[in-house]
């Protein structure tokens, strides 16, 4: 299967060609239900100076290809798209600025953003709309940008976002930088292009398995038995990657439709990392332990018993070789145990059921599996995506205040596309609080306040692992005999 070349952060290289994984995300958004838009919403201080912020999106803009770059199909291809410049690129359609009703807060502006990701992208642009929020509260203001998922995963939004921000209040004034013409585009020239990409494809493909062909024979034959045990692992993880569970395995999240509402939950991220330690596992543990423990809670509110959900989770297969922005996730289907005894038996149960998954060998052929998936009617792909209960995904952040143009950033609020799912789930640290958003699709969760009620339950049940009550001290014995002579007893 031809690899996607990467795009370099202060390379401008035109026509690179999108994934199989990215193009399963553009061709299922037939469906709106299955739009892959995220959103970042970050609260500041109060609203930076308008012609400075303007000044700094635009300058950012010269730097990272995608935003400056289109989607668009190659003639005869249907699976196959590519990124080419945008001749007609505005500046002003992508960054924006309202002011929000007098006495609107936090919620409101949070209530503001769900209906603007809603709202989906114009595919004849570039995917991507920031907006500076003024209004919230008294005195503060936010900005919310908003992309499709093609443009970047969540840790590729975090790197482009060191861009954007500034690490001091005053940063020192940055270079003007300048950006070669757009290159023009023709039917001829696109089909020109994509016949060498697919002929550079299967050459990099037949040298790579050239490369390990022998050694894979030779393996077979010295270890005839081990061989075929490694074929039928890989080919039975693959098939737990495309089993067609279409139908959720919750009993009250069971609705679906375009709306959905956004809510937000704080956690300290000290206090879950300890959490995690004193349980034996990692961060993410503990933040899919507090989750489940929530959505437990929730299921219980309506009378309703559950063992287990499936999740989605991406995934990570960025490594040091990738560039900063783009898309490196896979997405892996899986269930995991909602009912547990204790917060810690909750994070071990967590721990090893990722740990499954982040071992599976179906992963190293999952551009081979998303390009089988792009053949497949997109209603296939749909039905599998809404017999998920929940997307989780947990994004390294930045770990230091932030700046925008003079204004610090107080919260950092990802939400990221309910595609499909009951609801989606999403960890960004900052400056040491978890901010997680929690986008609900509104048929299946009618009542959001509740679920966010019941997971900041489910958070601070996983948490107290992290401040144990002291145990009592046992009552010193007293000396008898010679020792109590020796101590003067």
């Amino acid at each position: 299967m031809p690899q996607h070349r990467e795009r370099g952060l202060h390379e401008m290289p035109d026509g690179q060609y999108l994934s199989q994984n990215d193009t399963i995300m553009w061709m299922v958004e037939a469906d709106p239900l299955l739009r892959s838009t995220i959103m970042g919403v970050v609260l500041l201080d109060g609203a930076p100076d308008w012609d400075r912020l303007q000044a700094r999106v635009e300058e950012v803009s010269h730097h990272i290809a995608a935003l400056r770059e289109k989607v668009v199909s190659v003639p005869l291809h249907p699976t196959t798209l590519r990124w080419v410049d945008d001749p007609d690129f505005d500046i002003g359609y992508h960054l924006r600025r309202i002011r929000l009703p007098v006495g609107s807060g936090v919620q409101q502006l949070l209530d503001w953003a769900r209906t603007t990701a809603m709202g989906g992208f114009d595919s004849s642009r570039p995917l991507w709309e920031f907006t500076l929020v003024e209004g919230v509260g008294v005195e503060g203001a936010a900005f919310v940008m908003k992309a499709h998922h093609v443009v970047t995963d969540g840790i590729g939004a975090v790197q482009l976002a060191a861009h954007l921000f500034d690490f001091e209040e005053q940063p020192a004034a940055a270079s003007a930088t300048t950006r070669p013409l757009a290159a023009k585009h023709t039917s001829v020239s696109m089909l020109r292009d994509v016949v060498a990409h697919d002929v550079e494809g299967a050459v990099d493909l037949a040298r790579h398995q050239l490369a390990s062909v022998v050694p894979n024979l030779l393996h077979a034959v010295r270890n005839p038995q081990q061989a075929a045990r490694q074929a039928m692992s890989t080919a039975l993880s693959i098939g737990r990657m495309l089993a067609p569970a279409t139908t959720p395995k919750s009993s009250v999240m069971m609705g679906r439709m375009t709306a959905s509402n956004y809510r937000s939950v704080e956690v300290p991220m000290e206090a879950l990392r300890l959490a995690a330690k004193a349980a034996g596992g990692r961060l993410n543990d503990s933040f899919l332990a507090g989750i489940t423990a929530g959505l437990h809670r929730y299921h219980s509110r309506h009378g309703a018993e559950v063992h287990e959900l499936r999740v989605a989770m991406p995934i990570s297969q960025r490594d040091t070789g990738h560039s900063e922005g783009g898309n490196h996730v896979t997405v892996m289907r899986f269930t995991l145990p909602v009912a547990a005894s204790s917060a810690a038996e909750r994070i071990d149960a967590m721990h090893r059921a990722v740990d499954v998954v982040r071992h599976e060998r179906s992963l190293d052929h999952t551009e081979t599996i998303a390009g089988f998936l792009n053949l497949m009617p997109k209603g296939v792909i749909g039905a599998m995506l809404k017999g998920v209960d929940f997307l989780a995904s947990n994004v390294p952040g930045v770990p230091v205040p932030m700046w925008l143009e003079g204004q610090r950033v107080q919260r950092f609020f990802p939400f990221g596309p309910t595609a499909g799912s009951a609801v989606n789930i999403t960890l960004m640290s900052y400056d040491g609080v978890c901010c997680i958003g929690v986008n609900a699709d509104a048929a299946a969760i009618p009542d959001p306040d509740v679920l966010a009620e019941c997971l900041r339950e489910g958070f601070d049940e996983v948490c107290s692992l992290a401040n144990p009550e002291p145990k009592p001290k046992p009552a010193r014995k007293k000396a008898t005999g010679a020792k109590a002579r020796a101590k003067g007893e």
